[in-house]
């Protein structure tokens, strides 16, 4: 038999995506699911969007220009010069979802062999970039105790060699919900303009902060001109996760003209679901004012919820929609499968993302969850319930 490639077999199972068969196979079994392992939102994608696809007049579903339609990429830059972030048409390239805004990326600043830094826990797909690369991914280890802030910058420093080619962060973090503070970002931005590193930032989650606190976009800082990339998609800001529009930022001249080449590549991002997005961006700013408000309001009725039962500690997030979870148990994982095989209340049961596929360095995290607050409070409130019940039975088996 022919062999597979390396970075096949390295290439990791996606945490959140991994226990779908169980899942499967507990809704052919006639249960209930609640799910809170992925971020799928359950708030309306404005209507706006939906009415521009249901009503466009296209005779022919044509290619677009591989950076995508000049309207949407004008419209999509006075969208960022309104949020503070000074960039032109010109500097960013519309990309098959965020997903493929770090892909570019990384194809763009790195080579076989070469090294980015990320503070752990991070979304789990970056490892699978980084192993589609051929990179190697050094972790900086942030901490449950401290709600995951930004760790010591000597830190950071230690993981640089010669090779290391970018730091690479989400702010708003997945799977932690952390947001950076001014002075963290500014720390990052320091560091790599010192030893001339790309700093990436997945921003991803920028309408989504709580507690009256700010966002601060790696953009904002003039002196990362040359050195700034950031990502971004429309799947979480207007619940549009299905329409895999995204972007790829940077002032930097010569990376984005490599990039463009990635992108003549693939050819052109999706014409009806950049029609959808371009419209999008007369959603108002009631909206997101109402979401914020929703899902603030989830994130402490989840919290509250989860703190009540004994053994579970959680990690307070500011932004996006997720939370980390310490639960009384050894291995999440083995727990999230029995739930979802062996255990149910009244033929319902719950399906969470175990925690570890959410770390580079091996045997970190295995009693943490991550939950995605993406359903209404009272279904919340009925997860955790069969929640707690679920850990009394597992835990005293």
């Amino acid at each position: 038999m022919p062999k597979l490639s390396f970075k096949g077999l390295e290439m990791p199972q996606s945490p959140i995506r991994k226990l779908a068969p169980f899942a499967d196979k507990a809704v052919e079994e006639g249960k209930k699911i609640y799910f809170l392992n992925i971020g799928q939102p359950d708030i309306a994608t404005p209507q706006v969007a939906l009415d521009a696809v249901k009503n466009n007049d296209l005779d022919i579903l044509s290619y677009s220009p591989s950076s995508g339609f000049e309207s949407y990429k004008k419209k999509l830059a006075k969208y960022y010069v309104n949020n503070g972030i000074d960039i032109d048409a010109e500097d960013l390239i519309v990309t098959t979802g965020g997903s493929e805004a770090l892909l570019f990326t990384m194809g763009s600043i790195t080579d076989p062999g070469d090294e980015v830094i990320i503070p752990e826990p991070f979304y789990a797909n970056y490892n699978g970039f980084a192993v589609a690369s051929g990179v190697t991914v050094k972790p900086v280890e942030s901490h449950f105790e401290n709600n995951f802030a930004l760790p010591p910058i000597s830190e950071f420093e230690e993981q640089i060699t010669e090779r290391t080619k970018a730091i690479i962060i989400c702010n708003p973090g997945n799977p932690t919900g952390y947001l950076y503070t001014k002075e963290e970002i500014q720390k990052l931005a320091d560091l790599a303009l010192k030893h001339d590193l790309f700093l990436v930032a997945d921003e991803v989650y920028r309408e989504f902060v709580y507690d009256g606190v700010e966002h601060h976009s790696i953009m904002g800082l003039p002196e990362l001109k040359e050195h700034a990339i950031m990502v971004d998609s429309v799947s979480k800001r207007y619940s549009m996760c299905g329409a895999r529009i995204g972007c790829m930022v940077s002032r930097n001249k010569e990376l984005m003209a490599t990039a463009l080449k990635f992108a003549q590549a693939r050819l052109s991002p999706p014409t009806f679901a950049q029609i959808a997005s371009e419209a999008a961006l007369d959603t108002t700013k009631d909206y997101f004012l109402e979401v914020n408000k929703e899902y603030t309001d989830r994130r402490n009725t989840l919290i509250e919820a989860l703190e009540a039962i004994d053994g579970v500690n959680v990690a307070k997030p500011k932004g996006a929609f997720y939370c980390v979870v310490e639960l009384p148990v050894e291995d999440t994982e083995d727990f999230a499968k029995w739930m979802l095989s062996e255990f149910d209340v009244n033929g319902e049961t719950v399906m969470v993302a175990p925690a570890a596929g959410f770390y580079s360095t091996p045997g970190t995290g295995l009693n943490q969850i991550r939950i995605a607050y993406v359903l209404e409070k009272q279904n919340l409130l009925k997860a955790v319930s069969i929640l707690k019940m679920a850990l009394q039975a597992y835990t005293s088996r």
